[in-house]
C-alpha cells in the first residue's frame, strides 16, 4: 500500500551533508517527495511503499552521516501529494517554535586531503578544499537556515564546475554550502610586517599579495615555510581566529614569541604532520590516536617521550605536551612543505596579544600583532564567530580510558547538552558563567547550548567577547532570556552585569554548580557525595571556598565537610606570590618555627611582620578553604614555583616534580605521615546547612610531614608524591564518611584540581577499588569552564520544582 509521511528531524542535520544523504537514500528506496532545510531542522515528505518508508525512516535515523547529530524525529501521516521523483527544495524560511541546531567546524575529511595532494584533482593544493563531510560550519553562518547566501561564503559565486557538484546529487559536494576552488572561491593573502620583519630580501615590500591561483598560492606557502625556517613568527588566519606560528624545535624563535607575546611560562601546542611523527616525541596510546584523528582534531594532551628534545620554553619541566594534527587544507600544506624542507613541528599558540581575545579580523589582526608576527598569512574568507582550539587528555581510571575535556570549543561547541524532558513549562534563560574560564549557557526547553570557551572576563575586551558571543547565540538559536542565572561572587563582571538587566535572577553558589554539572551530563537525580576542590569560590558566609564536599542533588546542597580555613594575606596577592599563600598556612598550623619553614620563607624578607599584622587583625586578610591554594603553598615551601607566570603554575609545576625522578614511581612506602585530620566541626546558632560544615579536613599533619622531609633532605619528587597521596587518601576517606553517615555511594568529583593528571587517575582508582560509583565530567572540562552548565542544571531542575 502507498503512504505519505512528514518526517521532521531535529538536532545537528544543517551543514553536515544531511539533505544529500537523504536524496541518496530516497534514490534507493524508491522513494518520491522532497527534502528541505527548515528553522526547525531538516523536512521531508515520503512518499512510498508502506514498507520502503518505514525501512527509509529506519536508515535515516540508524545510519545518518557522522557528523550529524540527531536530538528528535518526529513522523506525521500527511495526504498523498503525487510527487514526481524526489528533489532538494529551497529552505523553508517560516517562523517555528523550535530551534535548529548548528553543526560546529569540522576537520579535514581524508577524501580532501587525498584531494588536495592528488596532482591530476582540480582542487590540487586548493587552501580551502572542503565537502559536506568536512570544513567549515559554524564560524561561518550568519543565519539560519544554512545556505551559503546566510554565510561569509555569499560574495563567493560558484564557477560552473563547482556549481555542476552541488546540483549532483552523486556528488560528495552535493549541497556542500562553502564549496569552491581556485576559479571561485576564497583566496590566501600574504603580508610581511615592516616594522619587524627581518627579511624582504626578494623584493617582497609591505603590499599584500594575494594566492588567486595555485602558482601564486604555492609561492605563498613557500614564503611561510622559508619564513618559518629562518625562525620568523607568522600569523596564520584559521577557522576561529589566527594562530601564532613557529618551528616549534627553534630555541631562539620559540623565546622571540615568548617575549613578544608576554606569554612568560605557559606552555605551548604545537602541530605536527601525522601520527608517525608524534610518535618521535611523545607516548601515544590508541584512544589517544582516535581523538587526535577524530571530526574535531583537538589539541591533545600527551606525555613526553624520555630522552625526546624539545626547544627550551616549549613546555618547560612538564610531562605532556598539547599535540594536534592539521586540520584545515591550509594547515596540511604548511605543514606538508615544512616537514619537506626538514621541519617537523609547528607552535600553534592563539593569535592575541596578552590577555585579550583571539583575533579574527585580517586588518584587525595586522594592528594588534604588529608587535608580535613576522608576516601575516591571511585570506578573504570573513569569520563570523570567534573559536579557539579545543584541549582534551585521555585519563585512565583503574585500567579504563576517558576523556577529560579541558577546554571545549572548536569541533565540539555549540553542539547542545540535553538535560532530562519533564512535563513542567519551563521559561528561556541565560546563565552567565563564572569570572575565570568562562562559558556561559542558553537555555530552551531541554536543550542548552554552552558557549565556546571565552576566557577570563576580567579584562574588558574579552568581556565584549562575551556579549558579542551571547548575542550570536541569542540570535542563531533563537533564544529570548527571560531569567537570568549568575554566581554568587559580587565582584564577577557577569554577575555584576546580571544584576544590572533588571530581569529574575537565581544566584547559584558556584561550587554546587560545579557538581550540578556532572549530575545534569549524566542525568543523575539522586542525591550525591559532591567532592568539589578549586582554587576560588564565593560561599556564602563571605569566605572563599574551594575545599569542599557537599551532599548535593540538582537543586540543592548540604555543606558536608569543607578544609580548614587558612588566611590568604594580600587576598588574590597570594596566587601571584604563592610564599605569601604558604606563610599564611603554616601560621594556621603553627608550624612558622619550622627551621626548614624559616628558611623557605627567608626569601619574604621583613614581609612577615606585616603579614603577621594583616593576619592578626583581618587587613585584606579573607580565608579559605580551597585545595588549589594549599598546592600553590606546597609547591612555594619546596621551592618549585615561587614566582609563577600564570595562575595555577605552581600546582601543576608540584605535580610536574613527581615526574622528574624514577624513585618516585618505584616508592611504595606507607605515609602514614602525610595525614589530612578529620574533625568534627562546631555550629552556632547562626550556622546553615550551606555555610557550616559537619567536619573539617585539617591538613597541617601534611605540611608538618612535608616540613619534615624536606628538612631531612628526602627528594623533592617523592615528598610532591606523597602530598598528592594525601589528598587522594582524603577523597576517599571523605566518602566513606558521607556512605557511614547517609548510604550515598555515588561520588561526584569536579573542580579545577582535578585537571591534576595524577590526583584524578589515583582517585578514580581508589574510590573505584572501594565500591564507590564514580561521575566526572565527560563533554565539559572539570575547571570553570563547566559552571554556567551547573547553573543551568539548578535553575532547570528548581524550576520544574517550583
Amino acid at each position: 500500500m502507498r503512504t505519505a509521511l512528514r518526517i521532521q528531524v531535529q538536532g545537528i542535520v544543517q551543514g553536515v551533508g544531511f539533505r544529500p544523504f537523504v536524496y541518496r537514500l530516497a534514490k534507493r528506496y524508491l522513494i518520491s517527495g522532497w527534502v528541505l532545510n527548515s528553522k526547525e531542522g531538516v523536512d521531508i515528505h515520503a512518499e512510498g511503499d508502506e514498507r520502503l518508508v518505514d525501512e527509509f525512516v529506519m536508515e535515516i535515523a540508524q545510519n545518518h552521516p557522522e557528523a550529524a547529530r540527531i536530538t528528535e524525529i518526529d513522523l506525521k501521516e500527511v495526504p498523498l501529494e503525487d510527487c514526481e521523483g524526489f528533489t532538494i527544495r529551497f529552505s523553508d524560511e517560516q517562523a517555528t517554535d523550535k530551534v535548529t541546531l548548528v553543526s560546529p567546524d569540522l576537520a579535514t575529511c581524508d577524501d580532501c586531503v587525498r584531494e588536495l595532494f592528488d596532482p591530476n584533482d582540480r582542487r590540487y593544493r586548493y587552501p580551502f578544499i572542503n565537502c559536506t563531510n568536512c570544513g567549515p560550519r559554524f564560524t561561518i553562518i550568519e543565519e539560519l537556515p544554512y545556505d551559503r547566501s546566510r554565510t561569509s561564503m555569499a560574495g563567493f559565486a560558484m564557477c560552473e564546475a563547482c556549481a555542476a557538484e552541488y546540483a549532483d546529487p552523486t556528488d560528495r559536494r552535493f549541497h556542500a554550502q562553502p564549496d569552491a576552488c581556485f576559479e571561485c572561491g576564497p583566496s590566501i593573502s600574504y603580508w610581511e610586517n615592516p616594522s619587524i620583519c627581518k627579511d624582504a630580501e626578494d623584493g617582497i615590500d609591505s603590499e599584500t599579495i594575494w594566492g588567486h591561483t595555485r602558482e601564486q598560492s604555492d609561492a605563498i606557502i613557500a614564503r611561510c615555510v622559508h619564513l618559518l625556517l629562518e625562525g620568523g613568527i607568522l600569523a596564520v588566519k584559521g577557522l576561529g581566529g589566527f594562530h601564532l606560528v613557529c618551528d616549534a624545535e627553534n630555541d631562539s624563535a620559540v623565546a622571540t614569541l615568548r617575549a613578544r607575546k608576554r606569554r612568560e611560562g605557559k606552555p605551548f601546542a604545537v602541530m605536527m604532520e601525522d601520527i608517525a611523527t608524534i610518535q618521535k616525541f611523545c607516548r601515544i596510546n590508541d584512544a589517544e590516536r582516535r581523538v587526535l584523528g577524530g571530526a574535531q582534531h583537538p589539541i591533545v594532551l600527551l606525555r613526553k617521550l624520555p630522552g625526546a628534545r624539545f626547544a627550551q620554553g616549549l613546555a618547560d619541566h612538564l610531562p605532556e605536551l598539547g599535540v594536534m594534527l592539521p586540520y584545515t587544507p591550509l594547515q596540511h600544506l604548511l605543514m606538508h612543505d615544512f616537514a619537506e624542507a626538514g621541519g617537523q613541528m609547528l607552535v600553534m599558540t592563539s593569535g592575541n596579544v596578552h590577555d585579550a581575545p583571539i583575533e579574527v579580523d585580517d586588518d584587525h589582526a595586522r594592528e594588534a600583532l604588529s608587535g608580535i608576527a613576522d608576516a601575516f598569512l591571511g585570506n578573504n574568507r570573513p569569520i563570523r564567530a570567534r573559536y579557539d582550539d579545543s584541549v582534551v587528555r585521555v585519563i585512565d581510571a583503574d585500567g579504563e580510558e576517558a576523556i577529560q575535556m579541558v577546554r571545549r570549543a572548536r569541533g565540539y561547541s555549540p553542539v547542545p547538552l540535553k538535560l532530562a524532558p519533564d512535563d513542567a513549562a519551563r521559561a528561556e534563560f541565560l546563565c552567565t558563567g563564572p569570572e575565570q574560564n568562562n562559558t556561559f549557557s542558553m537555555v530552551r526547553g531541554s536543550e542548552v547550548f554552552v558557549s565556546q570557551h571565552i576566557g577570563d572576563l576580567e579584562h574588558a575586551e574579552t568581556f565584549d567577547a562575551w556579549l558579542e558571543a551571547k548575542n550570536r547565540f541569542q540570535t542563531l538559536f533563537q533564544v529570548q532570556p527571560k531569567e537570568l542565572v549568575c554566581d554568587l561572587h559580587p565582584e564577577y563582571l557577569s554577575t555584576k552585569w546580571a544584576h544590572e538587566q533588571g530581569m529574575p535572577l537565581l544566584l547559584v553558589q558556584h561550587h554546587h554548580a560545579h557538581i550540578a554539572s556532572v549530575l545534569g551530563e549524566h542525568g543523575i537525580k539522586d542525591p550525591v557525595c559532591g567532592i568539589a576542590f578549586d582554587g576560588t569560590g564565593y560561599g556564602p558566609d563571605g569566605a572563599i571556598w574551594g575545599g569542599e564536599i557537599l551532599l548535593a542533588n540538582d537543586k540543592d546542597y548540604e555543606r558536608f565537610a569543607n578544609f580548614a580555613y587558612v588566611p590568604m594575606p594580600g587576598g588574590a596577592a597570594c596566587i601571584r606570590e604563592p610564599l605569601r599563600m604558604a606563610y599564611g598556612v603554616l601560621w594556621a598550623f603553627d608550624l612558622l618555627e619550622h627551621p626548614f619553614a624559616i628558611k623557605a620563607l627567608s626569601s619574604l624578607g621583613d614581609m612577615p611582620a606585616l603579614l603577621d599584622q594583616m593576619i592578626e587583625r583581618g587587613l585584606n586578610t579573607p580565608y579559605t578553604s580551597s585545595v588549589g591554594r594549599l598546592f600553590d603553598a606546597a609547591s612555594a615551601l619546596l621551592g618549585i614555583c615561587v614566582d609563577p607566570a600564570y595562575e595555577g603554575e605552581p600546582a601543576i609545576l608540584l605535580e610536574a616534580a613527581m615526574c622528574e625522578s624514577e624513585d618516585c614511581a618505584k616508592e611504595t612506602d606507607d605515609n602514614d605521615r602525610y595525614t589530612i585530620e578529620v574533625q568534627k566541626n562546631t555550629a552556632t546558632d547562626s550556622s546553615t546547612a550551606q555555610e557550616t560544615s559537619v567536619m573539617l579536613f585539617d591538613a597541617a599533619g601534611v605540611f608538618k610531614a612535608l616540613l619534615d622531609d624536606a628538612y631531612a633532605g628526602v627528594p623533592v619528587s617523592i615528598i610532591a608524591r606523597r602530598f598528592h597521596d594525601a589528598f587522594v587518601n582524603a577523597i576517599v576517606q571523605g566518602a566513606q564518611l558521607v556512605d557511614m553517615l547517609y548510604g550515598i555511594r555515588t561520588v561526584v568529583l569536579s573542580g579545577g584540581v582535578f585537571l591534576n593528571r595524577y590526583l584524578t587517575e589515583h582517585a578514580l582508582t581508589a574510590l573505584a577499588r572501594a565500591g564507590f560509583t564514580v561521575a566526572v565530567g565527560r563533554d565539559l572540562p572539570p575547571h570553570d569552564g563547566c559552571i554556567s552548565f551547573g547553573q543551568a542544571v539548578v535553575r532547570y531542575n528548581r524550576q520544574g520544582r517550583e
